[in-house]
């Protein structure tokens, strides 16, 4: 394309999607011009923020935080669970994580930079290396051949000096380091594509009429326990020549030992080549010549390595390894490949990246651990060699497996483009979430990147739906996980930061808040969580017992439910105690005492807390069935019969359910997730005759109609999904910081109870109201947070309750069943 051709993106994008050479980029995913600036611009949360009213109501809270805080961060020298003070900026970058599931992530931006390092399990590193010039960040050297394709070809290869015609970094920022690069790509003849686990990168040439796409690759593959363990991507750059002439195309890949951290400089860095053939199996393709350059200093010009890439297309190849780099030094490392590419015709080249780090401590080192993959690769440490062979080996049949787990949503005309990038692409956090899978009966998710616990369980709750459907064995040993702990104790006593008062860091027959903060030791430490004792948590026994059936439900793995059984009877004894009034309803306690933990519940009961408990006693009467327990059966079917009559005098009012019951003047209001008991008993394949009891279709579709009208359409124009309370009069409840936000994950999870009750279009309105203002309008791709407010403000960015998005897809899923004969 001429420099002076203005050629829309649009139909850019289009001639390259639909080109005969095909290079592979889907019609559906998330796609951006690298040239694109997004105009909102959002700030975390911040405690000026909160009303006047809130901020009086919580100041001894934030006494009580603001002297834990000092002595953590100031006297531990740890980081705070949840640090109010140093909330992480909203970078507007990000694009698909690189790597499997458990062995760290690398985070490569939409405009080519590697940005974001999760290696230490749960800890993030927020730093991007200019010397990282991977993917779409590698240099590129093109030079034309003057005769004809072969004679040229073979006479370049051994050692012609052929005319440099283009050189540039294939970027479009302008750093003030390695100026002896040429950056400054123009990001309007580029776009790049995201569709989880798979990226692509998509340039046109100013005036070469070359067309270069790179696709990256990592394996995060359902149903597959191998290679979605494995800590590598790999990066194939598919090359059109549209030329009249051969072309001999290099493409380099650098990158610094190091991840940006200061510790880059702490010296004892060293690089070494090496050359690995398995199984008579080589990775550089006929006709390639692969080169590298062992070191350089990414810390000044690096006009060297610059001018030898363009003298032929080639690095000086020193086969020693490096010398340690001295403190304040750092190091980087080279490797170029070159192809000819024959007029009118296009070729691939292939790269990959690999991290080895097998051995693994938390924050206190008191336990040392081994990651999954180190069953298949040995924890000494030497497996990078292998793991990039393997990659390059394999990954075409990776990318079959990815491709028949997606095609049939992908061709689904039912479903709109944007539901199938957000089902595909909120996974990213399925391995970018801190999470660890060792070679041990254990694995993990973090809550979030800024909200740091292990395994969060009132929002495992809702993004649990992604592991179950996908990754069922991992979702099974959570739960093991999970019960494992419900039978221990920790009678520690500690200070609640919300009240002051004392109680036990955890107590027996409860279910924990989380596993353990990352930078303490998970597993021995639990509920790292200390702002509510959540042994008085209405919500957390509730939601195991309802993964349970389930789980169960969907892999009719019987002995996971006979495992479970005891421990769903101890908790549910252990929550009866709640319902201090025996009419079978448990009853909340006066302050925020479930996932909505900054709005109160007052009186004796609540929509939320009293339909998951409904639902949990029924799954319950339905689990004593199975497993032929009748004297279970008839104790939990009494308390259904009298809790259902309950929950419907004490809180329907004949359009929906209350928020609570204590008849004050917020009592009414429209909560968004009132139904989340029903939405479990839909997910598990109960239906009408299945103890529902007084939650009647008429009165679930009822409520939900009223959500869908006030807490969607009546919300923002009706374009940013659903406020998490709403008056009835049609104005957001701003009575705390959380009622007048919106949680994506809640409203993924609302969306999927719609769509089970029949309400598809309007479930399918309310979720892409959240999908448009994150991943849209906002620029929080690949971070998307946990809340955010109608204007300005965000909280937590990366987090893991969206992954309710895959609830609905089991709704649709179960939804296209009911029709077949």
């Amino acid at each position: 394309m001429d420099l002076n051709d203005r050629t829309s993106l649009t139909e850019l994008m289009s001639r390259y999607v639909s080109t005969e050479s095909g290079f592979g980029v889907p019609k559906d995913g998330w796609r951006i011009c690298l040239a694109h600036e997004f105009k909102e611009k959002r700030k975390p949360f911040q405690a000026k923020d909160v009303s006047l009213a809130n901020m009086i109501e919580h100041i001894p809270l934030g006494i009580r935080y603001l002297r834990w805080w000092y002595r953590k961060t100031r006297i531990e020298k740890k980081a705070p669970f949840i640090d109010m003070f140093r909330a992480v900026p909203l970078r507007q970058i990000y694009g698909v994580p690189l790597g499997g599931i458990g062995g760290g992530t690398i985070t490569r931006g939409w405009k080519g930079e590697f940005c974001r390092w999760q290696l230490n399990p749960g800890m993030y590193h927020y730093k991007t290396v200019i010397a990282n010039q991977g993917a779409d960040r590698y240099a590129l050297t093109a030079s034309a051949s003057t005769g004809k394709w072969l004679l040229s070809v073979h006479q370049y290869i051994n050692g012609w000096d052929g005319q440099t015609v283009y050189q540039q970094v294939l970027s479009a920022e302008r750093p003030p380091t390695l100026q002896g690069w040429n950056w400054g790509f123009c990001g309007e003849h580029a776009f790049y594509h995201g569709l989880f686990p798979r990226a692509w990168t998509v340039y046109h040439l100013p005036g070469q009429n070359v067309t270069l796409t790179c696709r990256q690759v990592s394996p995060v593959i359902p149903h597959n326990y191998k290679d979605s363990s494995l800590p590598v991507a790999v990066f194939v750059w598919d090359i059109e020549n549209k030329n009249d002439y051969a072309l001999d195309v290099s493409i380099m890949f650098t990158m610094v030992n190091g991840s940006g951290h200061k510790d880059d400089r702490s010296g004892g860095h060293w690089n070494e080549p090496f050359h690995l053939e398995k199984e008579e199996m080589s990775v550089s393709g006929p006709g390639q010549v692969v080169s590298h350059q062992t070191a350089f200093s990414p810390q000044g010009t690096c006009s060297a390595l610059w001018s030898d890439l363009m003298s032929d297309g080639r690095l000086d190849s020193p086969q020693s390894s490096s010398s340690p780099t001295a403190k304040g030094e750092e190091v980087a490392a080279a490797v170029a490949v070159s192809h000819p590419v024959p007029a009118h015709s296009h070729d691939s080249l292939e790269f990959s990246l690999a991290w080895d780090m097998p051995k693994i401590t938390f924050g206190s080192r008191e336990k040392s651990y081994v990651r999954r993959y180190t069953r298949f690769y040995g924890s000494k440490g030497d497996a990078a060699p292998s793991l990039v062979h393997y990659a390059l080996t394999n990954f075409r049949r990776w990318e079959e497996s990815i491709d028949e787990w997606q095609r049939p949503i992908l061709e689904d005309r039912s479903l709109p483009s944007w539901y199938k990038s957000a089902l595909f692409n909120e996974l990213y956090f399925v391995p970018d979430g801190g999470t660890v899978w060792l070679e041990l009966p254990e694995d993990a998710d973090i809550s979030g990147q800024e909200y740091r616990m292990y395994n969060t369980y009132d929002v495992h709750f809702y993004a649990s739906f992604a592991l179950i459907m996908l990754w069922p064995k991992l979702a099974l040993s959570l739960q093991y996980d999970i019960a494992g702990s419900v039978v221990q104790q920790d009678s520690t006593l500690r200070v609640n930061l919300m009240n002051g008062r004392h109680s036990a860091v955890k107590t027996r027959g409860v279910v924990p808040h989380d596993i353990g903060d990352p930078d303490d030791e998970p597993w021995v430490r639990v509920n790292a969580y200390l702002i509510h004792d959540t042994a008085d948590w209405k919500d957390l026994n509730l939601k195991f017992v309802l993964q349970v059936y389930r789980d169960y439900h969907l892999t009719q793995d019987m002995q996971y439910l006979q495992d479970m059984w005891p421990i769903c009877q101890t908790v549910m004894e252990t929550e009866l105690k709640f319902d201090k009034d025996g009419d079978g309803l448990i009853e909340n306690s006066g302050y925020a005492d479930q996932t909505y933990d900054g709005w109160k519940v007052t009186g004796p009961s609540s929509a939320y807390c009293g339909g998951l408990w409904l639902a949990s006693v029924c799954m319950m009467c339905k689990m004593a069935r199975v497993l032929n327990s009748e004297s279970v059966y008839q104790r939990y079917k009494d308390i259904l019969d009298r809790g259902s009559a309950a929950f419907d005098k004490l809180l329907w009012n004949g359009k929906y359910y209350n928020y609570d019951s204590s008849g004050r003047s917020l009592s009414n209001s429209v909560m968004s997730d009132q139904c989340a008991g029903q939405w479990f008993l839909r997910a598990s394949g109960l239906g009408d005759e299945d103890f529902q009891a007084s939650l009647t279709n008429s009165q679930i579709n009822c409520a939900l109609k009223s959500v869908f009208d006030l807490n969607v359409m009546s919300f923002a124009g009706g374009q940013m999904g659903a406020v998490n309370g709403m008056r009835p009069e049609g104005v957001p409840d701003r009575s705390s910081v959380q009622s007048d936000e919106v949680w994506v994950g809640v409203v993924y999870g609302l969306a999927a109870t719609m769509i089970h009750e029949g309400m598809v279009e309007e479930g399918l309105r309310t979720a892409e109201g959240c999908y448009r203002a994150v991943w849209e309008r906002m620029g929080m791709a690949f971070q998307t947070p946990e809340a955010y407010c109608e204007k300005s403000i965000y909280r937590s960015l990366a987090y893991m309750r969206p992954l309710s998005i895959w609830a609905m897809q089991l709704a649709l899923d179960n939804r296209a069943n009911l029709k077949m004969p």
